[in-house]
């Protein structure tokens, strides 16, 4: 016995997740390029509505969220009852293994997938098993390798956040085809939105007659929508029911619901945002790459870069903050040698290739 509350196993051995950091020593409006957000902000439709917002904010949300509901169904022609909505996507997916893992479980990830799957996976006593990827993407193969009679999920991120990587169509398929039927495949696509590929696909479609998938997207990403935390996955009705007991039964706000529906019809923002991403994705990549630093190819709306050790990387992350420039050491995802680095407005990116520039010329 001892004289204070215990935490119960486990709790104190897990590292807490880290956001990118948002300020720097001395500088008043550093350009803050370390969490993938998006550079352009919220669009103006999201903004009005979030103003209006004020008016109702003595009420409950909505616990059914039915507007934002009815909006996420229209806008990808899913059916309503199977959403699940959260505070961002992360919620969703700590609703899940709250919901499916109990001590002895397990969860399969790629081993540079987003720590979120593993945090709260370790809170309900699982463990975690990691597929390697040494082409730094999810393989199919090598995440079949890890699961057994007590994998209950199985997390892929498609774009892969921090690598950039994405899995085709036919590999996810591939992946879902094999795994035992009590296995729920989550596929999470926050970043779905940037995708170019031509051999990428939503995997909406194929949850829509599987009873083992749940597919997960986020407004903070192409929406601008970050502060407000909101995000769903589109989940078999057996899984939405089974999540919906232990769900908070206000975890959206009024604000949030709202503008993320007025963020949903804003065809022109959501456009101006992938544009920005399209030019400068490939522009920061090959002149990066002309410094002589590795760039990861990526679908997001970020990019990888590796350099020649651990320390180089450090240096080159200080020297961008002696330049005002914040952007995410990763060696928590076992990359000790890489940055990632958001596409910014194109004077953020520019302030960027200036200083590797200098940099790399030292």
């Amino acid at each position: 016995m001892t004289d204070a509350p215990t935490p119960k196993p486990g709790i104190l051995d897990i590292a807490p997740y880290v956001g990118g950091k948002g300020k720097i020593d001395g500088v008043a409006e550093p350009m803050k390029l370390s969490s993938n957000e998006n550079a352009l902000g919220a669009g103006q439709k999201a903004r009005d509505a979030y103003a209006a917002a004020i008016n109702n904010l003595h009420i409950y949300p909505d616990g059914r969220a039915g507007k934002l509901r009815d909006a996420v169904a229209a806008h990808h022609g899913l059916d309503g009852e199977r959403l699940i909505f959260g505070n961002g996507s992360d919620e969703v997916f700590a609703l899940l293994n709250q919901t499916y893992l109990e001590a002895g479980d397990n969860i399969v990830t790629g081993q540079y997938g987003f720590l979120a799957y593993r945090i709260s996976a370790l809170a309900n006593q699982a463990t975690v098993k990691l597929a390697p990827e040494p082409g730094f993407k999810a393989e199919v193969d090598a995440i079949l390798e890890q699961v057994d009679e007590r994998t209950k999920i199985v997390y892929i991120s498609s774009p892969s956040n921090p690598t950039g990587s994405y899995n085709t169509a036919e590999e996810t398929r591939r992946l879902h085809a094999a795994l035992p039927p009590h296995v729920l495949l989550v596929i999470d696509e926050a970043y779905a939105e940037f995708v170019t590929a031509p051999d990428w696909e939503t995997s909406f479609p194929l949850a829509r007659d599987a009873d083992n998938i749940v597919v997960t997207r986020t407004f903070s990403k192409i929406h601008g929508l970050g502060g407000l935390r909101i995000g769903f996955g589109y989940a078999p009705l057996k899984v939405c029911e089974a999540v919906d007991r232990i769900r908070l039964p206000f975890n959206v706000s009024v604000a949030g619901l709202d503008a993320a529906v007025a963020a949903l019809s804003d065809e022109a923002h959501q456009k101006a945002s992938l544009e920005l991403v399209e030019t400068w994705r490939p522009r920061l990549t090959q002149a990066i790459r002309g410094f002589g630093f590795e760039v990861f190819p990526s679908a997001g709306n970020f990019i990888l870069v590796r350099f020649a050790d651990a320390a180089t990387a450090g240096a080159a992350n200080d020297y961008l903050n002696t330049r005002g420039i914040i952007v995410r050491p990763v060696g928590g995802y076992g990359l000790p040698d890489c940055l990632r680095i958001t596409v910014g407005t194109e004077d953020q990116n520019r302030a960027v290739l200036d200083a590797l520039s200098e940099f790399a010329a030292k």
